[in-house]
């Protein structure tokens, strides 16, 4: 087996080297030529005629004809048919000649005559362009001419350009009194602006249209003026009715497309809607679906949305004009690598907005701490996160960092619309531990919008070196102030009010050295039943 093969590999690769006769299709015909005098196309040659390639044949015939023209003779153009073939010449000197070889459709006798006679006239009329431009009168006449229209054509502009200022005033002229006809907030007043700008473009547009047209009437009549750009000017108002053509064509041709295009984007404009409705009655509380409630409703609806227009845009863009292009397919790849290569960090931003979000670590009129920033949630978007501190300031944070931090939210366990407020102080050994719990009590019954219930609570959270620190908690409700600053602002006033009235200092005692007698309370200031402004509540029997 191993022999064979190497047998049979070794007679594939001599077949392989073995040179194949060219094909009659692998011949590659020769490539037309055209022959040209001054700018002025005579005709195009395609066939190859005793051995002379078209090209050849083309310098061939310029050359002839260049001898034909230095003679000095009257230039006229002659045609003779010789069966299979036509003769052009120039003072009865042949110049070339044409073959069925040179026509689109060869084999046509009536066909080979008809393109003799075209290349008859155009061989003729770039032999009288030919001996124009060696007369200077007749340069002289086309130069003067072209002035002229050259003034002319300033002329005209200048005209163009202030006819367009006057419509354009007079436009708004009109508008103004048309506007102040209908006072009020009608429909006129509210589109008036648009209207503006919709009538000073569609001006412009028509007056530029109007200098198009005027600069191609004065380039074609300039160059028609001298022999060699004649056929410039020719082809000048040709090319401008081609280009409106493929333009008109185009349009025409985008119409099914766009139709379809838009018939997409109909559907997914409804679809959105229907399923934008649907779950807003879920985010009004109206409607429950499966463990979908009010705080994950709307970034399930952006969600959606994306994922529908996404979808709708994958749909359509095969129908929009130019899509099958190289140079279109090349923007959108090259739009493609940009975003994602600079969408990355706005990616990150949108998948923690999306984890805050199902996550209901916050909601807009919660009041939390991130960080170092404390405040009332507004708004929790794909991106970042709005909250207002209370004191004049929005601290917009991005969703990334609110997830890096720990949330510390003073709404979620007070009663429904209300907050949490606390407040510490220290104060030294000599003052009653009761007293100070007692004092602190009473400045949160003073403090309007706190709650009974859940009752407010004193707890002493330290006992350092010099004082203890106790901390006042408390619930507000919703006739509590707007923003919980002024709620702490109001609490703080009373704080330091009631421990004026009982004479106790608000401060945190140090000291380098112990005192002679030791900071203790002597036992029947323990429990003041009679003396001082407060009595402190009694601990409660075991």
């Amino acid at each position: 087996l191993l022999a064979a093969g190497l047998a049979l590999a070794a007679w594939a690769g001599a077949r392989a080297e073995t040179p194949q006769a060219p094909t009659a299709a692998a011949v590659a015909a020769p490539a037309p030529a055209t022959l040209a005098l001054h700018n002025r196309r005579i005709v195009e040659l395609r066939a190859t005629l005793l051995s002379d390639t078209p090209a050849e044949r083309a310098a061939m015939a310029r050359a002839a004809i260049d001898a034909a023209l230095a003679a000095g003779g009257p230039g006229m153009v002659g045609r003779s048919n010789l069966g299979d073939a036509v003769r052009l010449e120039i003072d009865g000197r042949p110049v070339f000649f044409l073959v069925e070889g040179d026509l689109t459709e060869p084999r046509a006798a009536a066909l080979l005559d008809t393109a003799g006679l075209k290349a008859q006239a155009r061989l003729a009329q770039a032999v009288q362009e030919a001996r124009e431009m060696g007369q200077p009168r007749l340069l002289a006449i086309g130069a003067a001419w072209a002035v002229a229209a050259t003034a002319v054509a300033l002329l005209l502009l200048r005209g163009l350009l202030g006819l367009r200022r006057r419509i354009q005033a007079a436009l708004a002229a009109r508008l103004e009194r048309w506007q102040a006809s209908h006072p009020g907030h009608s429909i006129v007043g509210t589109y008036a602006p648009h209207g503006h700008a919709a009538l000073q473009g569609g001006t412009t547009v028509l007056i530029w249209a109007l200098l198009l047209l005027l600069a191609d009437l004065w380039a074609t009549f300039v160059l028609r003026q001298f022999a060699y750009t004649r056929p410039w000017g020719e082809r000048a108002t040709e090319w401008l009715l081609e280009l409106g053509q493929q333009f008109a064509l185009g349009i025409a041709g985008a119409v099914p497309g766009l139709l379809t295009v838009l018939l997409i984007l109909l559907i997914a404009r409804g679809v959105t809607r229907l399923g934008g409705l649907l779950l807003d009655r879920v985010e009004r509380g109206e409607l429950r679906l499966g463990s979908m409630d009010a705080d994950t409703a709307a970034p399930t609806r952006r969600i959606g949305q994306w994922l529908v227009w996404l979808f709708a845009l994958a749909l359509a863009y095969p129908y929009l004009p130019g899509a099958s292009s190289e140079s279109f397919k090349g923007v959108t790849v090259l739009a493609g690598l940009m975003l994602s290569l600079g969408a990355s960090g706005v990616v990150g931003q949108a998948m923690a907005g999306l984890s805050l979000m199902y996550s209901r670590a916050l909601r807009p009129g919660e009041y939390v701490r991130v960080g170092e920033v404390e405040g009332t949630v507004m708004r929790v978007g794909m991106l970042a996160t709005k909250i207002h501190t209370g004191i004049g300031e929005e601290v917009s944070l991005p969703n990334a960092v609110v997830i890096g931090h720990a949330v510390r939210n003073f709404s979620r366990l007070a009663p429904e619309g209300g907050f949490a407020l606390n407040t510490s102080v220290t104060i030294g050994y000599a003052t009653p531990w009761r007293q100070v719990h007692a004092m602190l009590l009473e400045a949160s019954r003073r403090t309007p919008g706190l709650v009974a219930d859940p009752a407010p609570f004193v707890v002493q959270t330290a006992l350092s070196d010099f004082y203890v620190e106790y901390r006042l908690c408390a619930y507000a409700d919703r006739s509590a102030p707007r923003r919980r600053a002024e709620a702490i602002n109001a609490l703080l006033g009373h704080v330091q009010d009631v421990f004026n009235e009982n004479g106790v200092q608000i401060m945190s005692p140090h000291y380098i050295a112990d005192p002679a007698q030791p900071q203790v309370v002597p036992p029947g200031d323990w429990r003041p039943d009679g003396p001082g402004p407060l009595t402190p509540p009694q601990r409660p029997a075991r």
